[in-house]
């Protein structure tokens, strides 16, 4: 999200507390202590955020999406913003380089979150060419490729073949920064991102293969207790497919699947509670961890804080 736009949010927040102050219809969220009313009485299952490091590399100044390797010890992905080169960077969680690699025949457009699927040994990475401020875009792609082995120091190197999937929206031509991939049946999930209302969940089939333009299938609104509710710049699936956590500038915010569900899109039913991330500058990018007991986040800054919150 360019500065111009989130001057243009920052406002808009301010004006709608102080509605909500009047009427006492509304509320906002401290990004430092969970809401107990955001919550409905339910206490986080997360303890205190904690800084692991700081991000060193110069050339992640926007750290718009964050994946957690499934297939190597403490290497986390992520890519810079919209008006970027089309390149991937991994760290550690003690925000050490990697690495970068640029992404083969990939267009760096509007990246705006990426995604870790673990599978049979393999690991791939899915990244969301997204972004639509303007709303002026009307098909968007996801990029599918085998994760690098990070660590070797062959600085912007390029990936492996990248398979891509093209997809539009049945209904608006949305902004969205979040893209999610479900472990077991590797769905793709994309949350918009809204300032007047609640944010949609859409489905897409996971066809790299056909060329076709996909449409996808609107499946939920999901809101979140903040200010505003469909305000979504991030999230990720847990490694068992059973929880979801979404973020947007002040906190995380987690749905988890009931016992009894027919399927997994129940979740989108279920009321998120909020988790305490600490203070976060442009918190755009979220994973959980390789065994889903702890949860990584950073921000949109050079020289960004890792910021891990485990499991209770």
């Amino acid at each position: 999200m360019s500065r111009k736009t989130i001057a243009k949010f920052s406002s808009f927040v301010i004006s709608l507390a102080a509605v909500c102050a009047i009427s006492s219809g509304c509320f906002t969220v401290s990004p430092n202590e969970p809401n107990s009313a955001a919550n409905n009485g339910r206490e986080s299952a997360y303890g205190k955020p904690k800084i692991t490091g700081k991000i060193r590399a110069k050339e992640i100044n926007e750290s718009s999406g964050l994946a957690v390797s499934g297939c190597q010890q403490d290497v986390l992905w992520t890519h810079n913003d919209s008006g970027n080169a089309p390149l991937l960077f991994a760290i550690n969680s003690a925000g050490e380089s990697l690495g970068a690699w640029t992404v083969a025949g990939a267009k760096g457009g509007d990246w705006e979150d990426i995604a870790e699927l673990a599978a049979q040994g393999e690991c791939y990475l899915y990244i969301g060419d997204i972004g639509n401020n303007s709303r002026v875009r009307g098909e968007f792609t996801v990029y599918r490729i085998s994760e690098p082995l990070a660590g070797d120091k062959k600085n912007s190197a390029e990936t492996g073949a990248v398979e891509t999937l093209k997809f539009t929206y049945p209904d608006f031509r949305h902004d969205a920064e979040t893209l999610m991939v479900h472990p077991q049946t590797g769905d793709i999930y994309v949350v918009t991102k809204r300032i007047s209302g609640a944010a949609g969940v859409y489905k897409i089939e996971p066809d790299f293969t056909s060329g076709t333009v996909q449409k996808a299938k609107k499946i939920a609104d999901i809101s979140v207790p903040a200010i505003p509710n469909g305000f979504i710049t991030g999230g990720d699936i847990s490694p068992d497919g059973k929880r979801v956590v979404l973020c947007d500038y002040f906190a995380a915010y987690e749905l988890l699947l009931p016992e009894g569900a027919a399927g997994f899109d129940d979740i989108w039913d279920e009321k998120p509670v909020m988790i305490e991330l600490g203070e976060r500058e442009q918190g755009e990018a979220i994973s959980y961890s390789a065994d889903g007991k702890s949860i990584f986040a950073t921000s949109e800054k050079k020289n960004s804080p890792i910021i891990e919150v485990k499991r209770k």
